[in-house]
């Protein structure tokens, strides 16, 4: 009977939760995770903040992120380019913003943290995809990354 009864009451809070409009995947208070591994699959180019072109990654390009607790690493292989793209820092998410600080890179990723200390992109995660989206000096979206979890 006990058990029965907490059969029943389990369903019941269920259903109000779900009448009430509650999902696990839109309530605010729960945050998404980039723990893991993500592989570039294309890049969004955006006019007026819309999604004008995909560019895909070409033959033999591969760009790779890491993430665990607090630290990122990645690295970007492009057969037409000699120089190697990698880099390594802390990063944090909060209210839907991604932060990444580089503590050391590839050469010319160094020139490029030289002069811009911390990369900051509006977070988009979509289940085991996620976009990193850089906004212009007047807050239009411009370009983005899109990532899926390969681990």
């Amino acid at each position: 009977m006990n058990k029965q009864l907490f059969l029943l009451s389990g369903w019941v809070c269920l259903a109000l939760l779900l009448m009430a409009g509650y999902s696990p995947s839109t309530d605010p208070s729960v945050s998404q995770s980039l723990q893991g591994v993500w592989e570039m699959e294309h890049q969004y180019m955006y006019e007026n903040g819309e999604i004008t072109d995909t560019m895909y990654n070409m033959h033999g390009y591969r760009q790779i992120k890491m993430y665990s607790g607090s630290k990122v690493m990645w690295s970007r292989f492009n057969p037409n380019d000699p120089n190697e793209w990698f880099g390594y820092g802390t990063y944090s998410i909060q209210d839907g913003w991604l932060e990444e600080r580089l503590e050391y890179a590839s050469g010319p990723m160094m020139e490029i943290v030289d002069t811009t200390q911390v990369f900051r992109f509006q977070l988009v995660i979509e289940g085991d995809r996620f976009r990193q989206v850089a906004l212009d000096n007047n807050g239009q979206r411009y370009y983005s990354e899109n990532y899926r979890r390969i681990e």
